[in-house]
């Protein structure tokens, strides 16, 4: 498999929220709003990014007894940074997007990248998987927190898209709003899905 077709995959056939149904905590949680759902679907692709290059350039160094701790590590070393650069230059995102940023380092998609794929893969390859489920959570996430937004408060990225006679849905940016829209794009994706397989 080549470094496009590895890439595509996590976009589109192994989807880490539409496909997988990994790291719904955050995604749910996390949506009320597209410039949270950019938030964290970038700072989620930058943890993946690093900790695969560099579980990748370890993975023949690591002992197989400890080596989900030593993921654990590199990941958490990782969700530092971006936990740090946050707060520094997008506090106000930094502090909606709360606890939600320190618990990357137990999303299952970033840890199950790093044992299923970047710890048997070449630093190249790897990139591509990262980028590839990266991508796919991040579109995830931009698409649900566009939908809750939109319907939620007829904005996007704060901006009013709908005229002012408009009343919002407040069900849309509460956790039954999260749910009905996660389970709604779910079944679209199964629908496109099946009609594409022969």
């Amino acid at each position: 498999m080549g470094f496009f077709s590895e890439f595509i995959k996590g976009l589109w056939r192994e989807n880490p929220v539409f496909r997988i149904v990994l790291g719904i905590c955050p995604t749910l949680a996390v949506s009320t709003q597209l410039s949270n759902g950019l938030g964290m679907g970038l700072a989620a692709t930058f943890v993946l990014v690093g900790s695969n290059v560099f579980i990748s350039l370890i993975r023949n160094v690591i002992p197989d007894k400890i080596r989900i701790p030593a993921f654990i590590v590199v990941i958490s070393t990782f969700v530092t940074v971006v936990d740090l650069f946050m707060a520094a230059y997008t506090p106000a995102l930094h502090e909606r997007l709360g606890i939600f940023i320190p618990l990357i380092v137990v999303n299952c998609i970033i840890l199950g990248r790093a044992e299923a794929f970047a710890s048997k893969s070449t630093v190249w390859m790897s990139i591509a998987d990262a980028l590839g489920m990266g991508g796919g959570f991040t579109l995830a996430l931009t698409l649900i927190s566009s939908i809750r937004e939109l319907l939620g408060n007829g904005t996007l990225l704060g901006i009013h898209v709908f005229p002012a006679a408009y009343s919002p849905a407040v069900i849309m940016i509460l956790p039954p709003g999260a749910f009905l829209t996660i389970g709604i794009l779910l079944g679209l994706f199964n629908y496109l899905s099946n009609r594409k397989s022969p």
